[in-house]
Order: structure tokens, then C-alpha cells, then sequence
């Protein structure tokens, strides 16, 4: 899980049924433009939206046109322990590689609450799991020392998404960690801080519709070449800034049905993006494409 992760999205048609065509061609372009592993089922993929039939469909879909080049990881995760271990043992993952648990959200456990979910959801599967700590949409912080105990606990714990925004709780994980737990950013715009820092890679939101650009970015600074991973950075800055101006996935949904990659649809609650942000978002990729 070391380098480039996409976050896949969830392609809808105008009906808000899937479009497993247009999702075969983006899973191909991620692929072709060599981002390193796929995640399904996360945020970016409307996974709150989506019924447990549709869940597992999207997995064996994945599986089946992936047909094991990169590595996947399926997101499963909740604000109810009992519910999330029936989950990750009622879903069929026999091709997945990892699981992907975001912190409960909601019930605002404490630190020793978090702890013990994350332990006992990973005693019901050999899997290895992804920590997703992401404070902005679950209102509770895990902090470096609740991950530090779990990567020295929990032996099947392996790595965490970090999308606390805190870069000095992310060096203070990095600093302290085991060697083979793995440090991972959950926010494009900070990943290059982050991978040097120390990071190991990014799970991105940009990389669906920029997979070889972010890629690119990601092994140059983690083969310390920082001037070439920080011309990429910042060439990608201000799409990045504006792919999130209006929500996510409503930014990088914009953007792919920009390039033709998709029909801008999103299952409500969540709509797609004002306007002003899309033409925003097409000027600056004109820009860009015209730049190349």
C-alpha cells in the first residue's frame, strides 16, 4: 500500500443507478496511468449511499475488471462496532487485499472508546486495516498516541489514513511508529509535506481524474527528487484547491465529466457542484491541458 491510492468514485447514471460501463473505464485510465492500488467504497464513493447489494456488487465489478493488476482495498467501517464486524464478515472479500475503517462518527467515543473498536473489529478478519482518521467528517480526532497503541497492538493494524489536516500529529506517528506500519495521507494537498516527512503514500480524491500526474508526484518525492514532485504540486494546486471548493465528490465528479469520463450525477444528500466552482474547474484544466 505504499505509494498511490485511488479513492475510486461511483459513476451514476441519470436514473442514480450505477454506470458500471463508465466506472470500467475509469478503473482502466487509474490503472493504465499507474496509480499503485485502488480503494473502493470510500467516501469518494458515496459509499453512505449505496444498499449492501450495491456494495458488493461494486466489489465483485472491481475485482473482475481489475483482474488482480493493482492491489485492492475495501472500505468498510461504522459507528457501530457489532455492525461493522458483520459486515467484514458477510461481504465477500476473498480478492480484497486490505479493509479500510474510518472512525466511528457520530457517537464521539473517547480515545479508549476508538481503541477498543478498531481492536475488536480486526479480530473478526486476517485482513490487514487501514486506520481513517478524518476528524472533519467524524468530529472525533484519533490521536497519534491511540494510532501508535493500535500499531503496537493489534498485529493485522497496519497503516493509517491520516486527513487530520495536523501535520505535527502526523510527524509525531511518523517519528514514533513501528517500521513496517505505514503512514498514509488522506488529503491531496498535503501529501507532498507528508511524504516528506516521512509518508508513505496517499489514498486521493485528484488521482481518479489526474492518475498519472498525482503518481508521478508521489514516486518523485518519495525517491527524494523534490523538485520535480514539487513542480507537479504545484501545477495541481489550484485544481486541487477547487476540486474541494464545493464538496467532495461533487469536485472530482465535475472534473471527470469535464474530461468525458462520466455523467455529473450524485445521490442525494449530496449534489453536484454550484456553477461558479465548475466553470472554475474547466478553466483551469483548459489551462493546464493548453500549458502541456
Amino acid at each position: 500500500m505504499r505509494g498511490t491510492g485511488v479513492a475510486i468514485i461511483t459513476p451514476f447514471k441519470n436514473d442514480q443507478s450505477i454506470d458500471f460501463k463508465a466506472l470500467e473505464k475509469i478503473i482502466n485510465y487509474v490503472i493504465d496511468n499507474k496509480v499503485e492500488y485502488i480503494v473502493a467504497l470510500g467516501t469518494t464513493g458515496e459509499s453512505a449511499t449505496l444498499t449492501g447489494k450495491e456494495k458488493q456488487a461494486l466489489i465483485d465489478y472491481i475485482v473482475e475488471i481489475n483482474n488482480n493488476r493493482v492491489p485492492l482495498v475495501v472500505g468498510i467501517g461504522g459507528n457501530n462496532t457489532q455492525e461493522v464486524m458483520n459486515q467484514i464478515t458477510s461481504t465477500n472479500l476473498s480478492h480484497a487485499d486490505a479493509i479500510l475503517s474510518v472512525c466511528p462518527y457520530y457517537n464521539k467515543p473517547n480515545q479508549n472508546g476508538i481503541f477498543e473498536h478498531y481492536k475488536t473489529i480486526a479480530s473478526v478478519t486476517s485482513l490487514p486495516i487501514i486506520i481513517y482518521n478524518v476528524p472533519g467528517r467524524t468530529a472525533v480526532n484519533i490521536t497519534a498516541e491511540t494510532t501508535l497503541k493500535l500499531a503496537r497492538s493489534v498485529k493485522n493494524i497496519v497503516a493509517t489514513k491520516e486527513a487530520s489536516c495536523n501535520l505535527v500529529q502526523v510527524m509525531e506517528i511518523i517519528k514514533n511508529k513501528p517500521e513496517n506500519f505505514l503512514v498514509i495521507s488522506g488529503d491531496d494537498v498535503l501529501t507532498l509535506p507528508i511524504l516528506a516527512s516521512g509518508g508513505d503514500g496517499v489514498i486521493s480524491v485528484v488521482a481518479n481524474g489526474f492518475p498519472k500526474e498525482f503518481s508521478d508526484m508521489v514516486r518523485y518525492a518519495m525517491d527524494n527528487k523534490m523538485d520535480q514532485a514539487r513542480k507537479i504540486h504545484y501545477q495541481l494546486f489550484e485544481i486541487i484547491n477547487a476540486l474541494f471548493a464545493d464538496g467532495s465528490p461533487g469536485g472530482i465528479k465535475a472534473a471527470m465529466s469535464i474530461q468525458g469520463l462520466l455523467e455529473n450525477n450524485l445521490r442525494l444528500p449530496l449534489v453536484p457542484v454550484n456553477q461558479a466552482v465548475y466553470e472554475q474547474l474547466k478553466k483551469l484544466m483548459h489551462r493546464r491541458h493548453d500549458s502541456v
